[in-house]
This record gives C-alpha cells, sequence and structure tokens, in this order.
C-alpha cells in the first residue's frame, strides 16, 4: 500500500472548475513545482501543434485543438522533448511480453524522489513515496506502473 494524499495540483487555485481528464497536467505540475495554469498552457500548445497520427481517428482527436483538458499524447516525442526540459528521465518499468513487474507499491518503486508514474489510462506523481493525486488510484498495491518520469 501507498500512502496517499488528495492533491490537484492547483487546478482549483487556477481558476478552472468542474472535472476534466486533465490527469497528465496535474501529475506534471506537481511533480515539477510549476502552476497548473503554465502547465496547461505548455501541454495545450503541444496538442495544437502536433500533427495527427495515421492511427487517429478524426472525431475523437485533440490534434490541432490548444486544449489540455482531455487528455495529451504521452507518447509523442514533444511530451518527451517537454519533460526533458523539465529535467526528467524516463524509465520504462514494463517491457512488450514482460506482463507487469512494478506496482504502485512502496517496496516496488523508489523511496525518494518526484516521480509522474505512467499508469494505464493514467498519470499520477508520486513525491518521496507518497502518491498525490485527486484519488487513490493504487488498487490495494495491484495497479501495474509502465514507466515513471524521474527528476
Amino acid at each position: 500500500m501507498v500512502c496517499f494524499v488528495y492533491d490537484d495540483g492547483g487546478r482549483e487555485a487556477a481558476g478552472y472548475k468542474g472535472r476534466a481528464g486533465d490527469c497528465v497536467t496535474r501529475a506534471v505540475a506537481i511533480a515539477a513545482e510549476l502552476p497548473y495554469g503554465e502547465v496547461y498552457d505548455a501541454l495545450a500548445e503541444g496538442n495544437a501543434t502536433q500533427r495527427a497520427s495515421k492511427r487517429e481517428r478524426r472525431s475523437k482527436s485533440h490534434t490541432g485543438v490548444k486544449t489540455a483538458r482531455s487528455g495529451i499524447f504521452t507518447k509523442r516525442k514533444w511530451f518527451k522533448d517537454y519533460m526533458g526540459g523539465l529535467g526528467f528521465n524516463w524509465t520504462p518499468t514494463m517491457q512488450i511480453g514482460s506482463g507487469c513487474q512494478v506496482h504502485l507499491r512502496e517496496d516496488e518503486l523508489p523511496a525518494e524522489g518526484r516521480l509522474v508514474l505512467s499508469l494505464s489510462r493514467h498519470l499520477a506523481a508520486y513525491i518521496d513515496g507518497v502518491l498525490r493525486d485527486t484519488c487513490d488510484g493504487s488498487r490495494d498495491g495491484t495497479r501495474c506502473v509502465h514507466g515513471y518520469w524521474r527528476q
């Protein structure tokens, strides 16, 4: 089990209201200790300027739309460059066909440091052994960690 602390990353204080699929913005703002609005604007700009991939369905795509409210394509080069620019390095914890090796548990993640965890369809901040998010997504220590960005 991990210790969980509710943290919206400064979303409400920045004037954003309601629920949104902004876990990437929240996780990066928390882990990098940056204002929510600054991270939101940078990610929205990345979404607006990325080109459509062959696999994207035009009706579901956020490509060309300046928003970070409904998700970010974290596998894109611009996102990896953005995270690198903030001083984060990527550590994969799962390979194709390997199955889940690392779970969202204290004994399977680094005890110290500022991390942005990549989970199934979600990103969350994990700082010095504490999960900081708007909900406890650990699934009682069974949730798989696909990899993490570490600062």
